[in-house]
């Protein structure tokens, strides 16, 4: 039998690492860290550092490997992720057959939280599902962006008694959803928000979150919007990748029920 540990190692900042998480980052022998880059090595640079702070006088390893790209163009946007999760579902049984034994642990630190906008437990699952490997896993929470950015900005996700959706850019450019008033929006390459630059909304935006290069930014969309474009492409420009994510709030008013 072997074991995997999906360990959230949270938004950034490694003092955002659980007890739970601490406890988990010692009971493993392998770490699989997943290289996406020059463009992003300070993601695998903030793993290693949450192992060495963390991990106590115990022997472990670290295998690297390369991380699939998402095809960009000549089919659609499901597809394209049915891809590239098959993909690294290929790398990941690579990983485990080659680089753990019997009876030992391997690690996945994941960004943020496991389920939420990450395909480990997914891909786990169907490596389980194909019946080739003596295979289980536990997952542990993290912080996610979305706690981080609230944190930072010192602002409740919701307002009393009312709903909060989590979507995409994708999703958002259908429209401000219906029913809620506070919306998470994550993944949104095309700074989104600009059409919705007409309404009463409040943005509360973050980038790089919990990490020396936050970069927070709040207030009326109207009047930000353009500063946060501005602000969002230069910082990309300089770190040669931007990982964001802002809240949605309407103005509505509370009363205690």
């Amino acid at each position: 039998m072997k074991k995997i540990l999906i360990i959230g190692i949270g938004a950034g900042n490694p003092e955002y690492i659980t007890i739970q998480a601490v406890n988990a980052l010692n009971q493993a022998d392998v770490f699989f860290l997943m290289d996406k880059g020059l463009s992003k090595e300070k993601l695998n640079h903030l793993r290693k550092e949450i192992c060495e702070r963390y991990i106590v006088d115990r022997d472990y390893r670290v295998v690297e490997a390369l991380n699939p790209e998402r095809q960009r163009e000549g089919v659609g946007y499901l597809q394209a992720v049915d891809n590239l999760n098959s993909e690294k579902q290929h790398t990941f049984e690579r990983l485990i057959a080659e680089e753990l034994e019997d009876g030992e642990c391997g690690a996945f630190l994941v960004w943020g939280d496991p389920s939420l906008y990450d395909s480990t437990i997914r891909i786990l699952d169907a490596i389980i599902e194909t019946g080739r490997h003596d295979l289980q896993y536990d997952v542990i929470p993290g912080i996610t962006s979305v706690q981080a950015l609230t944190a930072q900005h010192k602002v409740p996700l919701n307002h009393i008694g009312r709903s909060v959706e989590i979507t995409t850019g994708r999703r958002l450019a259908q429209g401000f959803p219906d029913n809620v008033d506070s919306v998470v929006v994550m993944l949104d390459a095309e700074n989104t928000y600009k059409t919705l630059a007409d309404q009463d909304l409040d943005i509360y935006w973050g980038a790089y979150l919990g990490t020396p290069d936050e970069i927070l930014i709040s207030g009326k969309l109207g009047e930000v919007a353009e500063e946060i474009e501005r602000v969002r492409k230069a910082a990309r420009e300089a770190n040669g990748w931007i990982m964001d994510t802002y809240l949605l709030k309407r103005g509505v008013e509370e009363k205690s029920e």
